[in-house]
């Protein structure tokens, strides 16, 4: 049976990645007038070019204190080692889709509303990527969809 995703519904998803090095895998590619709860993403690093080479997730989204599209907001900077798991499971959510484009910064309810409405038409996503090509990161992310269309 299928998976059920039309509007109104909320189900919990998982992203599954083997040998993540340093291009950018994306963990969740955002559709709008949806909304993402990341409740954890566990990282281990099966090996590693070098010795506390880094692991990072970052958030590319609207900036609403500036206006900006598609800032680049970090959520973890985590130097790794051999066999080294890390596991980071403090939630947080985020939209699906930019905001109508308004002159920053968000200080009034229209603002906030637009952020909520998702008008624009610019994806946001969640994306992790390790310090070198020759890292090999495995990663697992849960999260929760959302479907408001």
């Amino acid at each position: 049976m299928a998976i059920a995703r039309g509007a109104g519904t909320e189900i919990i998803r998982t992203t599954h990645m083997r040998v993540v090095d340093s291009t950018v895998s994306k963990l969740i590619i955002g559709v709008q007038h949806h909304i993402y709860t990341v409740l954890s993403i566990i990282v281990h690093a099966g090996s590693l070019q070098a010795a506390g080479n880094y692991v990072k997730c970052s958030l590319i989204a609207y900036g609403a204190k500036e206006g900006n599209t598609q800032d680049h907001m970090d959520i973890f900077f985590q130097d790794m080692q051999v066999d080294q798991t890390f596991v980071w499971n403090d939630k947080f959510s985020f939209n699906g889709y930019e905001p109508v484009d308004f002159a920053g910064p968000m200080d009034n309810a229209t603002k906030q509303d637009a952020i909520a409405d998702q008008g624009g038409s610019v994806s946001q996503y969640l994306q992790i990527l390790s310090e070198h090509a020759d890292d090999d990161i495995d990663v697992i992310c849960t999260f929760i969809d959302q479907n408001n269309a």
